[in-house]
């Protein structure tokens, strides 16, 4: 599959924004879901998506909360709702879905863009790596769950946002969940290799269907992703200086969500599926040994298709449901 992985020269580039990327475009009767979409780059990806007419609901963790920050937009063209649900919470998931599935609505756009990053050591569900299991495992269920939304529509896209994070680490299949010697940037590395492998499988799957799946780097972005790290290892890794000024390198978060955008309703992605996208465009592979190759491109193992598979059927044994069995 890495083959697919050839840029399409679309126009844009790191500096874009979703109105960019979407000028011109009319989604007045398309539906959106757009996880964690009122915080950071998810609002960002909600504007943008609202702005242009579509339908937009936020699942949320914290539905009230939600409501708020999202009451802020004022009018737009589409529409925005919240319900509850918390991705770290299978049941809470299916409930989600099986509300949602009940109003008979399509889905037209799916985009997982709910995360957590280098965490504390934490167990959910019955003993699983939080990272791994709210990043993947979480948006794995709901996209199962939402299989009959998702095919009923006309060409449904489901973006899963991955990060210059998976070239931290491949898939530990000896021990995913990390039951030795937990390290928080391991996790967020495999969880967002899962995320890259996820889009790979779905596509292969869904293709036949209609439905086509595409994995995102938004960029490196200040948002609430980084609540968990002290300000003194931000200050080692350059991300800001003492005074906490953000380094230039950084997008905004409305520039971090064009990349979303873009995968969602570009034309020139149609037929296509199962990549890996950053900068508003299809990404290369990355060639091990290139001065650029741990901030750009995607390393080999996030786009490889035996490891999508085996990450599915495993995905599908731990939460009980897969679509295409």
């Amino acid at each position: 599959m890495a083959s697919a992985q050839q840029p399409v020269e679309s126009g844009f580039g790191p500096r874009s924004t979703p109105a960019e990327v979407i000028a011109g475009a009319d989604l007045s009767g398309r539906f959106a879901i757009v996880t964690g979409g009122y915080s950071g780059l998810g609002l960002e990806t909600t504007r943008g998506l609202a702005a242009a007419g579509a339908d937009v609901l936020v699942p949320a963790r914290r539905p009230e909360h939600a409501r708020e920050v999202l009451a802020e937009l004022g009018e737009t063209p589409g529409s925005v709702t919240v319900d509850e649900m918390d991705l770290a919470d299978l049941a809470s998931v299916q409930a989600f879905a099986e509300r949602f599935n009940a109003t008979g609505q399509s889905v037209d756009i799916m985009i997982n863009n709910a995360a957590i990053m280098a965490n504390p050591e934490t167990r959910v569900g019955p003993g699983w790596e939080s990272q791994f299991a709210t990043n993947h495992l979480g948006h794995y269920a709901l996209a199962n769950h939402l299989w009959p939304a998702l095919s009923a529509g006309e060409g449904a896209r489901v973006v899963a946002l991955s990060s210059t994070g998976h070239k931290l680490s491949p898939m530990r299949w000896d021990d995913v969940h990390f039951n030795e010697n937990y390290d928080k940037w391991v996790a967020y590395g495999q969880a967002k290799t899962a995320n890259s492998l996820f889009a790979l499988q779905l596509d292969t799957l869904g293709a036949e269907h209609g439905v086509r799946a595409f994995a995102v780097h938004p960029g490196g972005i200040m948002t609430e992703l980084q609540r968990h790290l002290p300000k003194q290892e931000m200050i080692d890794r350059g991300w800001v200086d003492a005074e906490g000024n953000v380094n230039e390198m950084f997008k905004s978060p409305e520039q971090g969500a064009a990349t979303s955008v873009w995968a969602a309703t570009s034309t020139v992605l149609e037929g296509k599926g199962g990549v890996y996208c950053e900068d508003c465009d299809v990404a290369a592979v990355a060639t091990p040994d290139s001065p650029t190759a741990r901030f750009k491109g995607v390393n080999a193992h996030a786009v490889d298709p035996t490891d999508a598979a085996r990450l599915w059927e495993y995905s599908a044994e731990l939460t009980g449901v897969n679509a295409f069995a």
